[in-house]
């Protein structure tokens, strides 16, 4: 059952980074089936600042958009960065073509894409570096070694998990302190459910990928409805959904447009109802 919150627009990232709820997710800056540079990089590097100019401090990516050349813009277009800019990223995973995207825990893997990462985005320090996903290959514990590794070492602040479950979350917090989750979520799409509650009980970011999804058509008249109401579009409402779900969450949405980046950080002066959010989350 979807609970409510007040629509706080902060989060604290492990307690300690301050960032906008509303940031930016980075993987449409890419080639078709997330591989290559951006077809039109200049549009791209101005998205990305347009963003920051916003108000966005939170931005997410990971080595393997591109792969590579997501990190890569990123840093051309924001380096030297802002103070307050956190750029979370994440590893694990491999490319090997368009949409192609084998698991890859191997330790050995694990320490170069954190290396890879620190030198592509300019960073001494990765404040929220994220396992992109479990390797049934190798133990948890075998490919988080580098990780705690770099955070004694001063080159990850804080590191979080991508589509676990709670059982994985627990077994991975055995090894290091875990401060984010980012998995599926959206309207339409509530398999997490239970991963959400146990993040918000637990004080961890929730970040949804996909987050602009707004379920399935039997839904569309009920959102267009309200849509209205607020005289926003029905991705906008997907957003305010979230933001009002729980105050833990994060959202990413990506764009390669500025109008849809002005869409989608607009979002957030959307205060739905609490009839409203119930009416959504029937």
């Amino acid at each position: 059952m979807a609970n409510t919150t007040e629509n706080t627009s902060t989060f604290k990232i492990g307690g300690d980074i301050e960032i906008n709820r509303l940031g930016y997710g980075g993987m449409q800056l890419t080639g078709r089936g997330v591989w290559g540079d951006a077809p039109d990089r200049e549009t791209a590097k101005k998205v990305l600042q347009a963003a920051v100019e916003a108000g966005v401090n939170f931005i997410d990516t990971a080595d393997s958009y591109g792969p590579h050349t997501n990190e890569v813009l990123i840093a051309d277009a924001l380096h030297p960065y802002p103070q307050n800019l956190l750029i979370a990223t994440k590893g694990g995973l491999e490319r090997t073509g368009p949409n192609q995207w084998p698991v890859n825990g191997d330790p050995k893997h694990i320490k170069e894409a954190i290396e890879g990462s620190l030198q592509r985005l300019k960073l001494d320090v990765i404040d929220l570096w994220q396992l992109h996903r479990f390797d049934t290959r190798f133990p948890v514990e075998e490919t988080l070694g580098p990780v705690v590794d770099a955070v004694k070492a001063g080159k990850i602040r804080h590191v979080g998990l991508s589509e676990v479950d709670v059982e994985q979350i627990e077994r991975a917090e055995k090894v290091v302190p875990i401060v984010s989750v980012q998995n599926l979520y959206n309207l339409g799409n509530r398999q997490w459910e239970n991963v959400l509650d146990y993040t918000e009980q637990r004080g961890m970011a929730f970040i949804p990928w996909f987050p602009l999804a707004s379920g399935p058509d039997k839904m569309k008249s009920k959102i267009d409805n309200i849509a209205k109401k607020h005289g926003a579009t029905t991705a906008q409402i997907a957003l305010a959904w979230l933001l009002k779900r729980a105050s833990n969450i994060l959202l990413i949405p990506g764009t390669s447009s500025l109008k849809h980046l002005e869409e989608n950080l607009a979002a957030g002066d959307i205060q739905l109802s609490d009839e409203d959010f119930a009416a959504l989350s029937e």
